[in-house]
């Protein structure tokens, strides 16, 4: 979902740096780009650097945007899920040859994969990498109740993410509660290379607040994935509509074919129970703008970026009490927080929201406050630039 493709301008907000650098800035979605890294990648331009990105299956769309304004951009096919030898060392080798012909003084990358392999690669043409660990993923959630292929493949990541973090010069985390799993599971041997920023950020002039409509409607944008909690949000506005018909229950996502996705024959069945889906969306903002809260049930996250943009749209959160979710709410202030699975917890918060509008307006405009404070994507751009040596 392209939320966010201002990358007109590129106004030296920073001012410019003192020595410029050339970044290779590894991803494993192209539409990531420009949806959570696009202010970044201005920022980075706007202080005089040089950069180039690679991803695997770059649209039209992402390539030309990102190079009008400079960016070199590579294609690196890549098998985003499940470990395949042989299509992971392809993928490697595609990336050592991106990092000979770009020669960069840093090698930027986010997500398992790209972190992983972007390591490696670095390494092989001399050149300084940080991994930014935006979530554990599906690999490092609920480990009680995971598949035996799953917990194997945890395993390996975490041996793999062990050998790539030692030739890491930083790695880079979106909440303590992650960086301290990740220290816990073998993933990092030296802690002194843990860093913290908050999130990714959020664009606040994009994601300018809207007025509350005064009908309770709930808004959840997710991938359809059982981790990310849809399921316990379809069930606790099943609950919820019984005795207040009048909230809406909006879904916006599409379905994903990973190992936790949820079928389409599940999405029909919650239409038929009233719930509203919407399919993906390109633009999130009318959906923001339509709802009175947003709820985000995730089972773990790194910082969750729909959460951000709800909340810099000045809406109410209901959230989850799990890792990178729990930070992103003061509970009974900003929304609420609800225990992991607990569906008749959220749909008794749900109940009360719908209960109570006049706190749905002060809990959105504290919330409003908070993305403002501590999410705002320059200020955390900058914190991630020291990190990096950019500025």
């Amino acid at each position: 979902m392209v939320h966010n493709l201002k990358m007109t301008g590129l106004e030296p907000r920073l001012g410019p740096s003192r020595q410029s650098k050339t970044v290779l800035l590894i991803a494993s979605h192209s539409d990531s780009l420009l949806n959570f890294r696009g202010p970044l990648i201005r920022d980075v331009v706007a202080l005089g650097h040089r950069i180039s990105v690679a991803a695997p299956s770059i649209s039209n769309a992402v390539y030309e945007k990102l190079q009008i304004h400079g960016v070199s951009v590579f294609e690196t096919p890549m098998a985003r899920t499940g470990l395949n030898p042989v299509r992971d060392l392809k993928y490697l080798a595609k990336l050592k040859s991106v990092v000979k012909e770009t020669q960069p003084d840093l090698v930027l990358t986010y997500t398992v994969k790209p972190n992983i392999w972007g390591a490696f690669a670095a390494q092989s043409g001399r050149v300084q990498s940080v991994a930014m660990v935006t979530g554990l993923g599906y690999a490092f959630t609920d480990n009680g109740n995971r598949s035996l292929l799953s917990k194997l493949v945890g395993i390996v990541v975490s041996r793999l993410y062990r050998m790539a973090t030692n030739r890491n010069r930083l790695i880079i985390f979106q909440n303590p509660d992650d960086r301290d799993d990740f220290i816990a599971a073998g993933c990092l041997h030296d802690k002194g290379k843990a860093r913290l920023v908050n999130g990714s950020g959020v664009d606040i002039e994009y994601f300018a607040p809207a007025l509350l409509p005064d009908r309770p409607v709930f808004l959840m944008i997710s991938r359809l994935l059982g981790n990310k909690g849809v399921r316990e949000y379809c069930k606790a506005a099943i609950i919820t509509m019984k005795t207040r018909p009048q909230a809406r229950f909006l879904l916006v996502g599409y379905i994903d074919e990973g190992a936790d996705g949820i079928a389409q024959s599940e999405v029909d069945n919650w239409i038929e129970s009233g719930i509203e889906y919407k399919g993906p969306q390109t633009d999130v903002r009318p959906y923001i703008s339509e709802a009175s809260v947003f709820v985000l049930p995730s089972y773990r996250e790194g910082t969750p970026r729909a959460v951000l943009e709800a909340m810099s749209m000045g809406r109410p959160i209901i959230t989850s009490d799990a890792p990178g979710c729990r930070e992103t709410v003061k509970d009974g202030e900003t929304g609420f927080l609800v225990p992991i699975r607990n569906v008749d917890a959220l749909a008794e918060k749900m109940k009360w929201l719908i209960d109570h509008p006049e706190d749905r307006v002060r809990m959105g405009r504290n919330s409003l406050d908070y993305a403002r404070k501590k999410y705002d994507v320059s200020k955390v751009n900058r914190a991630l630039m020291h990190h990096l040596g950019l500025i």
